[in-house]
């Protein structure tokens, strides 16, 4: 069974699966044997300048009549079985009791359709739950802003001749290339020059840029995060002002310790200054604006940061909350925000202490109760907007942090476990929902945050957990 690496939520910025590398190995293949054979490309595609009135026509084809394909999926339905809640009992315990979860795992099914418990493991427990916690962000980003909402880039004009200001607004994803090589849809810096040479006198050179961060404010890194979390694969000091995800360079890894100070040097590159001053400040008052762009729609980032893990676009879409709801945009108030917003829409946040909007933080407790009680709000609708974030729930075997756990095992069912992971060291969950084998669906939620075996381990028992719960004609 296939496994992702993803220590302290590590980003996964290009991960297709293994059916996907295995077509790139068959079609590299098939050149190589259609080269090596000495038989053109160029005369196989039927496109060889050479190939004229003497080449072989290509016969026209008949399709065969491939029929009705057969569901791989029950369809929903009200009436689908409800699985015995002893019969779950008698087969999920035995997997979340002991190694290599560790005796203290926390559990909870639940019927979507009519709220019932299936299955519970004091899921009133708070305990770390690693980057599930990005399903608590993700809600409070939806029901508490306009999920069409966009955020603005703006460059004004500087204090002097030759200064111009680059004005974060909170969104890390605008991008050096077009187009982004990590975020599909994102603005570029190559747009936001293209409007500043524009809206300049001819000929004006930019000879310094001042990168304004001010919209977010407090610390860069949180409480809890280790002294390597930032920078490093997976998050970075978090700013206004960034380009990529914070990271070194486009489609990279590595997130940058200087994400503003790179954001600047990005549009001197684009305005073709790259020998220009770049520096932290604050835009002149009434400062007239040069361009400006705006960041794909909240409901596209929330996806965003949920399928990939993305640490950084978690934390800056707490920061709007907490901006959206009067708190500073702090960790601590982007905190407070997130809680308040999901209380204000009726969940039970007993227990629950927040220190960061990624779930990076060991200071970080949730109840698998909670995180269930998210995915069933936002699969039967009763949570409004929060619907939104189902489509970033990646599909194991399939997409984005799942992408290589269940693809090529029938027995961790590929395709019908849709869940947020979540890994720190000794700190293994899962959230999400399940199909079962009679077509009912079902939200469920592990957490365990003293893990006793390896990471892989780990992850294999809470895919068996989701599996068992898609097998399930009980």
């Amino acid at each position: 069974m296939g496994t992702i690496s993803s220590s302290g939520s590590t980003i996964v910025t290009a991960n297709y699966g293994r059916f996907r590398r295995r077509m790139t190995i068959g079609i590299v293949l098939l050149v190589t044997l259609l080269v090596g054979g000495g038989v053109g490309l160029g005369v196989f595609l039927g496109t060889d300048p050479g190939a004229g009135d003497g080449a072989v026509a290509v016969p026209d084809a008949v399709l065969p009549d491939l029929g009705e394909a057969d569901p791989v999926l029950a369809a929903l339905s009200a009436d689908a079985p409800v699985p015995d809640p002893a019969v779950l009992d008698a087969v999920l315990t035995p997997l979340v009791s002991g190694p290599p979860l560790g005796p203290g795992t926390t559990a909870q099914v639940v019927d979507v359709a009519t709220g019932a418990v299936l299955y519970d493991r004091d899921a009133g427990a708070p305990l770390t739950p690693a980057s599930t916690a990005k399903l608590l962000t993700a809600t409070a980003a939806l029901t508490t802003l306009d999920p069409a909402e966009t955020f603005e880039t703006r460059v004004v004009a500087g204090s002097v001749p030759g200064e111009v200001v680059l004005v974060g607004g909170g969104d890390p994803t605008l991008s050096r290339t077009e187009p982004s090589l990590t975020y599909p849809g994102a603005p570029t810096m190559a747009d936001l020059a293209t409007q500043v040479v524009a809206a300049l006198p001819a000929g004006t050179p930019v000879t310094r840029i001042v990168v304004d961060s001010s919209l977010f404010s407090g610390a860069l890194t949180a409480s809890g995060w280790g002294p390597g979390d930032a920078p490093s694969s997976y998050a970075a000091p978090i700013t206004a002002t960034a380009v990529d995800g914070a990271r070194v360079s486009p489609g990279a890894l590595a997130r940058s310790g200087q994400p503003g100070l790179d954001a600047g040097a990005a549009l001197a590159d684009a305005l073709g200054a790259p020998g220009a001053a770049v520096v932290l400040g604050q835009a002149p008052a009434g400062a007239r604006t040069l361009g400006t762009v705006e960041s794909a729609p909240v409901a596209r980032l929330v996806e965003q940061a949920l399928s990939q893990s993305d640490n950084v676009l978690a934390e800056v879409l707490a920061r709007h909350v907490a901006l959206s709801r009067g708190e500073p945009a702090t960790f601590e108030g982007a905190a407070r925000a997130v809680v308040a917003a999901l209380d204000e829409a009726g969940l039970d946040v007993t227990g629950v202490t927040l220190a960061d909007g990624s779930g990076l933080s060991r200071e970080d407790v949730v109840t698998a109760e909670l995180l269930t009680a998210l995915v069933r709000g936002a699969a039967d609708g009763s949570l409004g907007d929060a619907a939104g974030l189902l489509p970033g729930l990646p599909v194991a075997g399939y997409d984005g942090t799942l992408a290589d756990r269940g693809d090529d095992d029938p027995t961790t069912a590929p395709g019908t476990v849709r869940a947020k992971t979540g890994t720190l060291l000794g700190v293994n969950a899962l959230a999400g929902t399940v199909v079962t084998a009679d077509g009912r669906l079902l939200a469920f939620a592990v957490v365990a945050d003293e893990a006793t075996g390896s990471e892989v381990a780990a992850e294999a028992a809470l895919d068996q957990f989701a599996a068992t719960l898609a097998a399930c004609g009980c």
